[in-house]
């Protein structure tokens, strides 16, 4: 008889994408999880109804600010991130939106890379002023820069570890010393890389954020955004954070990382910031992105083998002036995609176009099969020109900055057959040059 007993392992990363938070139901037995196309939930009692509108008790009031559709989302997200909790919203704003809510008063900061989807940085910029909510925009490439813009009222680092639109990678790992060392959590927009292909809180990152719009629903058919909490970070270390750490009022004087400890992060956002704000993901949208990232893992893998072929293909044609892609042996993100994304660098990327703007207009006007469209991480192609679409509201130097300037052109590549995407890139480029 065998004296060791084995030590049962955890499930792998594909098990979770299709079981975590996805059990049988316990009345029909349906396998896949219904919607609960409802917008209330009756309670037992007057007793039990007072005791979830207090907190103290766990399950459903009002689909605004709980689903069971959504909440088995929510648990599959935060086991595919190896999070604590996890908040699903109607879109990957208002998932930025929530979160910055929880952290931030009137007169605070937060530090935020400069390489960030477009309309993030005007999100940041204008609309955030509302709120009396500052953004301190760094150059990302040497962390030091992040460290030098913390001050008194900054409240948090944001970035995305995969940059869209230029497929840059980040360092993580120093970034995340300084946000330790500074009191401050460091926030992670991981769309573009998916956990499957990166897992920010392994190196340091305390909430992540998701437009699930994208690779987890990977269809292009469903809105969504979710907030994960790593439930690692400690909110009474300072003082910078009484959303969480002092009595709120609405609450009978109820103290949210007191009574709720490694999620009271999440707990507050969804009881207080998604209560209030309302930016509520439909159950219908949650069943759709449930079932996308059941084949997360293996859609993954096709993105990725599909874009090193494409970026290999751009990196030989005499009118493309660069490609921004850190599978190439050429890119200075190379090393560090070994480190944070060894799986493969995403299938978002840049290239430019030795004729400039008009080259890259005339360049997505020409593709037949490729999909012209504002969205990213689809199973089919996508293609766009930044500098006349999706970042047209910023400055010059913001488009520099951001890696959307007027030669650049962001692909989006998807699972068709290689060979098909190739040629309408090929006969495209014929045709704009």
């Amino acid at each position: 008889m065998n004296e060791f007993k084995k030590t049962p392992k955890p499930p792998g990363f594909e098990t979770l994408a299709i079981h975590a938070g996805a059990s049988p139901d316990p009345v029909t037995g349906a396998r896949n999880v219904p919607i609960y196309q409802s917008t209330g939930f009756v309670f037992n009692d007057v007793n039990h109804a007072a005791s979830l509108f207090n907190l103290q008790d766990f399950g459903y009031i009002y689909s605004r600010i709980g689903n069971p559709t959504v909440s088995s989302l929510e648990e599959k997200v935060a086991a595919l991130e190896n999070g604590r909790a996890a908040v699903a919203t109607s879109s990957g704003h208002a998932a930025q939106l929530l979160a910055m809510y929880i952290l931030l008063e009137p007169g605070a900061n937060f530090v935020a890379s400069s390489n960030l989807y477009g309309g993030s940085i005007t999100q940041f910029t204008h609309t955030f002023k509302k709120f009396g909510w500052e953004c301190r925009f760094v150059d990302p490439s040497d962390p030091i820069n992040f460290k030098n813009s913390i001050d008194a009222n900054t409240k948090a680092i944001f970035l995305e570890v995969l940059a869209n639109p230029g497929g840059i990678i980040l360092d993580l790992e120093p970034i995340a010393d300084i946000a330790k060392t500074s009191g401050i959590p460091l926030i992670v927009d991981n769309t573009t890389a998916s956990p499957y292909l990166c897992r920010p809180f392994e190196w340091g990152a305390d909430i992540i954020i998701h437009s699930m719009t994208k690779f987890l629903g990977g269809h292009g058919n469903a809105m969504g955004g979710i907030v994960v909490e790593s439930g690692n970070f400690d909110w009474a270390q300072n003082d910078k954070f009484p959303s969480l750490t002092k009595p709120d009022p609405a609450y009978h004087g109820l103290t949210f990382f007191e009574s709720f400890g490694d999620f009271g992060f999440s707990t507050k956002a969804r009881a207080v910031a998604l209560r209030d704000l309302g930016p509520t993901l439909a159950p219908t949208n949650a069943s759709l992105i449930l079932t996308g990232i059941e084949t997360l893992s293996i859609r993954m893998e096709r993105h990725v083998e599909n874009a090193q072929k494409v970026a290999e293909y751009l990196d030989s044609h005499d009118e493309v002036a660069w490609v921004s892609y850190a599978g190439l042996k050429s890119s200075k993100y190379h090393q560090l995609a070994k480190k944070y994304l060894p799986k493969g660098p995403g299938s978002l990327f840049t290239f430019g176009l030795k004729g400039g703007y008009e080259s890259g207009i005339k360049l997505v006007e020409s593709v037949e099969l490729i999909s012209h469209l504002a969205n990213l991480g689809d199973t089919r192609t996508l293609i766009i020109h930044p500098a006349s679409t999706t970042h047209r509201q910023l400055t010059q130097d913001q488009l520099i900055a951001s890696g959307a300037g007027p030669e650049v052109v962001r692909i989006s590549v998807g699972l068709e057959t290689i060979d098909d995407i190739i040629a309408d890139l090929d006969q495209a480029l014929d045709n704009a040059l």
